[in-house]
């Protein structure tokens, strides 16, 4: 005979899943909610705007260097994806966006969806590559890639200026009514507004079921895949979005420069994203913002005090960051954000 379910134990049942569902909903939410420090710290970044108008120029740089750092940390924080070239991605939405601006139109806005597109591309194209192999044929993969973008953009000189870099570059003004101007004020307004909207969009997505997804396959694929998660899909799919985050950072700094050189597709930049989250840490999203900030500002320190050796006390500073521990920063701003969290839901 067969034995009869028992409706005791199905309500039994359907009142803990709804219990979880209901557990899950309100830890996203909490996670959604913005603390004291995250408001405190773009509070800070945009009072820079008036509070630091003689730096606007190096503050640019932190800028695109942080959305730069914040597309690897999608990648590298949340799904463990360890690149050595995400300099492909960054040079291709540089490369797109200059062409755009020559051929086509120098309209920012627009070249800024060029620029993301052609990060996404390439992104696209080669993660498939990635989904093979572990963490050593991920970086020889991603290494490779550069490479070969690199030596296109050299050879391919007619396009790209080759060794020259790509020049004639103009820019109209922004929404038709902000010039780009040699100080560098609508440059950095221009970046800082960027990098504030591709952080909120990257903080939806990693407290998201599709972010807390990848955090389970960057702890253990096998069980993730084990659990029904499409581990290869979703790899493919935070490596895109990073891929077009890398685009707009060099779509962004062909605009503010009306310039480009192959330095845009060298190991140096990608080694330059990665130390910056060796700084700030990985993780939590701030890593690549706080990493930028001061690895900007150590290099324009040191480089000030000794020219000749400024990349010796650099790589002397790495070293002391790792040792000190590079999830420090991280760990401070968690707990910060953490204790004030919950002293909230006590008053509440």
């Amino acid at each position: 005979m067969t034995a009869r379910p028992d409706p005791a134990a199905s309500a039994a049942t359907d009142t803990a899943a709804a219990e979880t569902g209901r557990r899950v909903v309100r830890t996203m939410r909490r996670a959604l909610r913005w603390s004291l420090p995250e408001i405190l710290f773009w509070l800070v970044a945009f009072a820079s705007i008036f509070l630091l108008p003689g730096q606007h120029l190096i503050l640019t740089e932190i800028a695109i260097l942080a959305v730069f750092a914040l597309s690897i940390d999608l990648i590298l924080g949340y799904a463990g994806i360890v690149s050595l070239g995400h300099a492909a991605m960054y040079g291709a939405g540089a490369y797109a966006a200059g062409l755009y601006a020559i051929h086509v139109t120098g309209e920012p806005l627009t070249g800024l969806v060029v620029g993301a597109a052609a990060g996404a591309v390439i992104a696209f194209a080669t993660s498939f590559l990635l989904l093979r192999g572990g963490d050593l044929t991920r970086l020889m993969v991603t290494l490779g890639v550069a490479a070969v973008l690199f030596e296109i953009a050299n050879k391919a000189y007619r396009i790209t200026g080759g060794a020259d870099g790509l020049q004639g570059i103009w820019m109209d003004p922004i929404l038709g009514r902000f010039d780009f101007d040699l100080a560098g004020h609508t440059g950095y307004v221009y970046c800082l507004i960027v990098l504030f909207l591709l952080f909120l969009l990257a903080r939806l997505v990693v407290n998201s079921p599709f972010g807390i997804s990848l955090k389970a396959i960057r702890e253990n694929p096998l069980r993730a895949s084990a659990v029904g998660i499409p581990v290869n899909p979703r790899l493919v799919a935070i490596y895109t979005l990073a891929g077009a985050y890398a685009g707009v950072a060099g779509a962004l700094f062909t605009h503010t420069q009306q310039f480009i050189s192959l330095d845009a597709l060298a190991f140096q930049k990608s080694a330059d994203g990665l130390l910056v989250l060796i700084i700030g840490g990985t993780g939590y999203l701030y890593g690549g913002m706080i990493g930028a900030l001061a690895y900007k500002v150590i290099q324009d320190v040191i480089a000030n005090i000794t020219p000749q050796y400024w990349l010796f006390w650099i790589g002397l500073l790495m070293v002391v960051f790792v040792l000190w521990g590079r999830d420090k920063p991280q760990r401070i701003f968690a707990t910060l954000a953490a204790r004030l969290r919950h002293r909230r839901e006590g008053r509440e």
